[in-house]
């Protein structure tokens, strides 16, 4: 079952959030038919996106992930709901790259390293909060852990990652951010990153052992204590009404033109595979309207 758990240190100055996506993000790779690498790319981002969203204070918060490295993959969008629920798309996502010379997914050379990594967080005021940083490698969970250093001033670590099966499904997806509170003594850095240099590969440990084992190994030595854990699904919060406010945005001219084809229009979400049919009668009904009531 996909999940969230977040634990803190015994001594209370060290956090952190683990979670478990192989169904979501297996979800996503049947939604879109991606690519391995593809999958991979946008597997991390959504359980990056999962772990940032849960973290967020505000009931009907939102938060995105955007990634536009350049590379072949186009942009890479995760959009996470404040229980981290998760949905996500691939501008690109049958692109693919050959496998790097150990054997691992190019995660990087299909993101791309020449662009930004943008965060998004709707809390409901006018304009949401949005941080931004250079791509540092393009593997995503370095360049998270970038922006939680730049933009949230939080010194942490990241770990995400998926491991895509010999059947291309998902075997395994999920991921780790652990940080450090205020006051934490310099020795935590030291063991956490001994904690995590020597752990096992983080979609072995969420294979074999499960996402108990991931905070057992990151926290080691530092007496974890369990502060919440709860399902997380990916999620679409599309529906017809939403899909035909967004009609608008392509204007009275364009409106009457469909209709006029005297056919059907189909819209399709673009982060799940649901699809919604406007006769010409109601797109012409739409064009008719002032702007403000569409």
């Amino acid at each position: 079952m996909d999940q969230i758990v977040r634990a803190v240190s015994a001594d209370g100055f060290v956090k952190i959030s683990a979670v478990t996506a192989r169904d979501a993000v297996e979800r996503a790779r049947q939604i879109h038919d991606l690519s391995p690498t593809a999958c991979a790319a946008l597997g991390r981002t959504l359980c990056g996106a999962s772990m940032l969203g849960e973290l967020m204070k505000e009931d009907d918060a939102s938060l995105t992930i955007r990634v536009n490295g350049g590379g072949p993959a186009g942009s890479v969008i995760a959009v996470s709901d404040s229980d981290g629920n998760v949905r996500g798309y691939v501008t690109n996502p049958q692109a693919d790259r050959p496998a790097r010379a150990d054997g691992k997914l190019d995660v990087g050379g299909l993101v791309g390293r020449d662009g930004m990594l943008t965060v998004s967080r709707d809390i409901g005021l006018k304009e949401p909060y949005v941080g931004s940083v250079e791509l540092v490698t393009g593997e995503i969970g370095e360049d998270l852990a970038q922006y939680m250093v730049e933009s949230e001033q939080i010194p942490s670590a990241v770990g995400v990652g998926v491991l895509i099966d010999t059947d291309r499904t998902v075997k395994a997806a999920g991921g780790f951010i652990v940080q450090l509170m205020p006051g934490a003594p310099e020795s935590l850095i030291e063991t956490l990153e001994s904690n995590i240099l020597f752990m096992d590969q983080l979609t072995t440990v969420l294979d074999e052992d499960g996402i108990d084992a991931v905070i057992s190994q990151v926290m080691f030595t530092l007496d974890p204590r369990e502060a919440e854990r709860h399902p997380i699904e990916y999620r679409c919060s599309c529906s017809r009404e939403r899909v035909a406010a967004a009609l608008r945005s392509v204007g009275t001219d364009e409106l009457r033109s469909m209709a006029a084809e005297g056919r059907d229009t189909e819209v399709s979400c673009q982060f799940c595979d649901k699809v919604y049919e406007f006769t010409p009668e109601e797109l012409e009904a739409r064009a008719a309207q002032p702007p403000e009531e569409r």
